[in-house]
């Protein structure tokens, strides 16, 4: 129900809240004073719950299809220089994660880790065009078998501090299984080959595990790819 990440934060904030609840109930008089206290305590707590939340997701796993990394708002779908790994030209796809979506990455595709690396740096909004290159982030490369590598990466926010990665190369991994967390807010980029199909357009709402972000075209079937 909630993620690994939030649980220590979780019991901190139920010790804090409560001890601060029942303070309130024995020590402060006046009764609306009392009211007030104890429900920004149980709202802070809340806020806690929802953001830690994990939901349970399966992933229908095929080779076929990249599926969505993570919950939110898809806000880039253009074709871009690549400059980090590939060093060539790719398709883009970001997805910004507002404060009140689920912040678990999932892997987008099933496959064997070629590259994973954490980058220390600014905590520009999640939307600043530069927000990829100089904010805090981790790169991950996976090699599937129809896509060949595909990238994503993590980006913290303004309000994030914090991007965990689970990610290990060498390491094989699962479609749809647990990959990581961002703290507060953030965006996740992915990084395609030219020649796939893009199945989403801007400003669609995305669901991590479930949504399909990119098809893959057998180049003897298909002439021509859109977006």
């Amino acid at each position: 129900m909630f993620h690994r990440e939030g649980q220590k934060i979780i019991l901190f904030s139920f010790i804090i809240i409560g001890a601060s609840v029942l303070l309130a109930h024995f020590f402060i008089d006046i009764a609306w004073l009392k009211l007030v206290v104890q429900l920004l305590g149980l709202i802070v707590l809340i806020i806690i719950l929802q953001f830690f939340r994990n939901p349970k997701r399966v992933a229908i796993k095929t080779f076929n299809e990249i599926l969505a990394p993570v919950d939110g708002k898809v806000v880039v779908i253009e074709e871009v220089f690549e400059k980090e790994f590939f060093k060539d030209k790719r398709k883009q796809v970001s997805i910004f994660m507002s404060p009140v979506n689920v912040h678990v990455t999932r892997y987008p595709a099933s496959g064997s880790i070629t590259f994973s690396k954490y980058h220390p740096g600014k905590y520009l909004v999640a939307w600043h065009p530069k927000s990829s290159e100089e904010n805090e982030r981790t790169t991950v490369v996976i090699k599937t078998p129809k896509f060949g590598e595909i990238l994503y990466r993590q980006i913290a926010g303004a309000l994030a501090r914090r991007i965990v990665n689970y990610a290990e190369k060498g390491e094989s991994v699962q479609q749809g299984d647990d990959a990581g967390f961002i703290k507060f807010g953030s965006r996740v980029d992915l990084f395609l080959p030219l020649d796939c199909q893009i199945n989403v357009k801007l400003n669609q709402k995305v669901k991590g595990a479930e949504t399909c972000i990119a098809t893959f075209v057998d180049p003897n079937e298909k002439d021509e790819i859109t977006y």
